[in-house]
């Protein structure tokens, strides 16, 4: 089946599964014991976050190694919490992952402030400025580098350095960037989260750099584990094919991503010329490789994404975490789309393993199944 839902999860890449399975014979040992099997594995995890501190330009010892992006994101907040003043605020991007969003309410609840996006869900780094210099009790802002439906990449870099100048805390989603485009100075930022699944190491496995000067951080209580800063034993086997598989993608990249870039412009354009009623959501703005948030013509995206399915198509309606909750996305509610359009919003996510023949596949299957739900004047046979 021709598969569309990476940003949901990828598949665990041949790498990452071999040395989970090669770790899993050779490297079972709890790390924080002191037997001389037990030294090895903790040599072996020292060398994994030194060469996954290399690809983010981080220092080894603020990495540390979690369950992915959510756990990360309760962790920071969670962190915030407690060191910023009791009334300080925070600043978020509307469009944030659930995981983000979900995690600043339970820990900030009324003291959050959405940041002013564009048209196209680019949070504005000059509104964002005049904010953080009229407001000081602003003491966070949390913006990620790219968005999971829409593809639309932040400029997470200018927020870095505003924040740094302005001396706030800035927390950075990487999930959907680590694995798509390179993930050098990533590590520079002041708080990063990401989940290995989403670049094809395995579920469970994840990270969290923390910023300098967070020496008092700790997730969770319990053992000495990760330099006190999360307690429980590190699963190995795990860790390192998270970083196998990250090392495979910066690795075999060169990144490759304009002629894929370009497979997805071809997808786009002939999309748009088959069904004049169809467009893709934040044309112009720069997005991932991968991604496609297309607006698809009078059926909802739900009866589109099972049609597709039933002819070996798997593509999703949005965020998998999503999934299921009532109303339209809430990424396309802050960039102003109507809700009746929302709900015909389809998201289409490659990856590195995606041919172009697939794209052509997946239009034609797209252009199949609306000879069946669109009127025939708003479709054009090819």
């Amino acid at each position: 089946m021709p598969y569309f839902d990476h940003n949901a999860t990828a598949p665990l890449n041949t790498v990452a599964r071999d040395t989970w399975l090669r770790l899993s014979d050779e490297a079972w040992h709890n790390p924080s014991s002191p037997t001389r099997d037990a030294a090895r594995a903790r040599i072996r995890l020292d060398a994994a976050r030194e060469r996954l501190a290399g690809f983010l330009n981080a220092l080894p010892e603020r990495i540390v190694f979690n369950s992915g992006a959510t756990e990360g994101a309760h962790a920071v907040f969670n962190y915030w919490r407690q060191t910023f003043p009791t009334d300080a605020r925070i600043a978020l991007n509307p469009t944030e992952h659930p995981c983000v969003l979900e995690a600043a309410r339970r820990f900030f609840a009324d003291r959050i402030v959405m940041l002013p996006i564009t048209s196209d869900g680019v949070v504005r780094v000059d509104a964002l400025e005049k904010l953080l210099n009229e407001n000081t009790s602003i003491a966070g802002v949390a913006v990620m580098a790219a968005n999971n439906e829409t593809g639309v990449i932040q400029p997470w870099r200018e927020i870095s350095q505003l924040c740094d100048a302005r001396r706030r805390a800035y927390l950075c989603d990487a999930t959907q960037w680590l694995g798509k485009l390179p993930g050098s100075g990533l590590g520079e930022v002041g708080w990063l989260i990401a989940s290995a699944h989403k670049f094809g190491g395995p579920k469970g496995a994840g990270f969290l750099v923390l910023a300098p000067q967070a020496d008092s951080f700790a997730s969770q209580p319990g053992g000495a584990q990760e330099r006190g800063h999360r307690g429980g034993t590190e699963d190995l086997p795990s860790i390192a094919a998270a970083v196998a598989a990250l090392a495979e993608a910066e690795q075999s990249k060169v990144f490759l991503e304009e002629e894929r870039l370009r497979w997805r412009r071809e997808f786009e354009r002939e999309i748009i010329a088959s069904l004049p009623n169809a467009r893709v959501i934040a044309p112009d703005a720069d997005r991932l490789w991968n991604t496609v948030s297309l607006l698809l013509p009078h059926a909802e995206n739900t009866r589109w994404v099972a049609k597709l399915d039933k002819r070996g198509f798997a593509i999703s309606t949005g965020s998998a975490c999503a999934t299921g909750k009532e109303g339209p996305s809430h990424v396309l509610a802050a960039m102003g789309v109507p809700a009746d359009e929302a709900r015909r919003v389809v998201r289409i996510s490659s990856g590195w393993s995606t041919t172009e023949a697939d794209w052509q596949a997946l239009r034609e299957a797209i252009v199949a199944v609306a000879a069946e739900i669109v009127p025939p004047d708003n479709v054009i046979k090819l």
